[in-house]
Parts: C-alpha cells; sequence; structure tokens
C-alpha cells in the first residue's frame, strides 16, 4: 500500500479540516511526503497524479482526481440492498416532487427526504409538511431522492471498516451512555461483505432506536469519508485502503 507521495486539500490559509489534519499526522508517521493543493487545481489537471500517488479532500476533489485518473466514480450505496433487514424502518425512492405532492395531499406521512445522486444539491430534512419542501427552492422536482420513515435516534454511531474487521467507532449524536449493539453491527458488516458489494474500507453508521433496537442509518464509502473521534493513524489506515483499492480497479487488466 505504499505510495510515494500524498496530496491533502489545503487553501493555504485558515484552519484546515479536521480530516485532513488527521491524514497529516497518519501520513507524516508512515513517512509518506505530502504536498497540499486546492481544488481550483484538481479542475485544471495540475496535480501529477498517478498510480502510486495518494491524494485526499472533499467530495469534488476526489471526483475531479478519479475523472482525470479514469477511475470510475462510485455509485453512492447508503442503504445496501443486503442490510435491508438492518434498517428496522421503510426506506425507498422517489422523485423530489412525487413525495412532495403525496405529503401536500396527505396520502404520506412525515418523511426524511435526502438526495440519491453523488452531486448533493440539499442536504437531506425531515419533511412534515408543504412548508418544509419549499424551503428545496427551485431544486429539480425530477431529482431522485431516498425517502425514510421518520424514526427517533437516542444516539448514533460511526462504525470505521477495513477489510471486514471494526478498527474505530465514534458516537456522534444522542446519548453517549447508549451503547450500540456490537452483535447487530457485526452480523450487519459480515452481511455486506458476504454480498460482494462492500468496498474494502468504509464508514457505516448505527443508531439506537426508542425501543432499544440498532438500526442502520446509512454506510458512507472509504475514500471522502467524514470523521469525528477516530485516531489518525486508524483514519489514515482506512482512506489509504480504500484509495488503493480505486486505484488498483482501474488498472488495465485488473479484476479488483
Amino acid at each position: 500500500m505504499t505510495f510515494s507521495v500524498a496530496f491533502l486539500q489545503y487553501a493555504g490559509s485558515g484552519p484546515m479540516r479536521h480530516e485532513e489534519e488527521l491524514l497529516e499526522k497518519g501520513l507524516r508517521r508512515r513517512g509518506i511526503p505530502i504536498r497540499y493543493y486546492s481544488v481550483k487545481r484538481i479542475h485544471r489537471r495540475q496535480l501529477p497524479l498517478g498510480p502510486e500517488t495518494f491524494i485526499a479532500g472533499d467530495m469534488d476533489a476526489m471526483h475531479g482526481a478519479m475523472k482525470q485518473l479514469r477511475i470510475p466514480v462510485p455509485q453512492p450505496d447508503d442503504y445496501p440492498e443486503s442490510l435491508r433487514e438492518f434498517l428496522r424502518r421503510r426506506v425507498w425512492t422517489s422523485t423530489l416532487g412525487e413525495i412532495e405532492h403525496a405529503v401536500e395531499n396527505g396520502s404520506a406521512p412525515a418523511v426524511f427526504v435526502k438526495p440519491s445522486e453523488r452531486r448533493k444539491s440539499f442536504t437531506g430534512a425531515l419533511c412534515y409538511s408543504e412548508r418544509d419542501f419549499a424551503a428545496f427552492g427551485n431544486v429539480s422536482r425530477r431529482q431522485r431522492v431516498w425517502c425514510s420513515e421518520v424514526v427517533t435516534w437516542v444516539a448514533e454511531y460511526r462504525v470505521y471498516v477495513i477489510d471486514g474487521r471494526v478498527i474505530g467507532v465514534d458516537r456522534y449524536d444522542g446519548d453517549g451512555s447508549v451503547p450500540l449493539d456490537m452483535d447487530v453491527v457485526e452480523s450487519a458488516i459480515a452481511t455486506y461483505h458476504r454480498s460482494g458489494t462492500a468496498p474494502s474500507a468504509y464508514g457505516i453508521d448505527f443508531g439506537v432506536l426508542t425501543n432499544g433496537e440498532t438500526a442502520l442509518v446509512e454506510a458512507n464509502d472509504g475514500y471522502a469519508l467524514g470523521a469525528y473521534d477516530i485516531a489518525a493513524d486508524q483514519y489514515t489506515e482506512l482512506v489509504l485502503r480504500r484509495w488503493r483499492e480505486l486505484v488498483d480497479g482501474a488498472r488495465p487488466g485488473s479484476t479488483a
């Protein structure tokens, strides 16, 4: 998994994002030289990217790097088909216009809505009435969205995974005295990997519902993964592992 150089997104002024701060620490400990770049340099193809270069940044920067390297951008898989039994709630796809109409005419209850495509034109939101949809402004009502039955989370956690192995668990919301049922988490992770659709490294969020059940919140790919309190070395290992998988998978003749 050795890389000759690492590029980290940083504009050069102001604070660095938490994720890049973690990677900076982890990469230095691994002895990998670090260079910094702005997203403009990605769009102008000014970085000498190749199979032995590592790059990290926000989603826009990473997709630009993938385009330059001819790496297919992974389709988002927030709710993997193999893990539907772990959702403990109804989740389905629709268009923004269809679900807006259903809520307005009373044929659908309150719903959590978020974009299902890579480019997010709005952030996920709870919608109880037509006033909530009005907040989306001029977003196309033909946009595909994920819809989720509204539930109450007592606590929410991010679980960091490499090759089916849990390397860290962070609570990011709710009551810290309410633990996850790790048997449920481990079972979900094993199911995901048996499906053959899991990335090599990713984050997967679980929460505890008011009835005490541990349920899947959503899955998150590892190449631009948000970090909470995970240690720098573990986070660096995860992001390096996923980037290596993507780079190797794009090589001619690769079966990755």
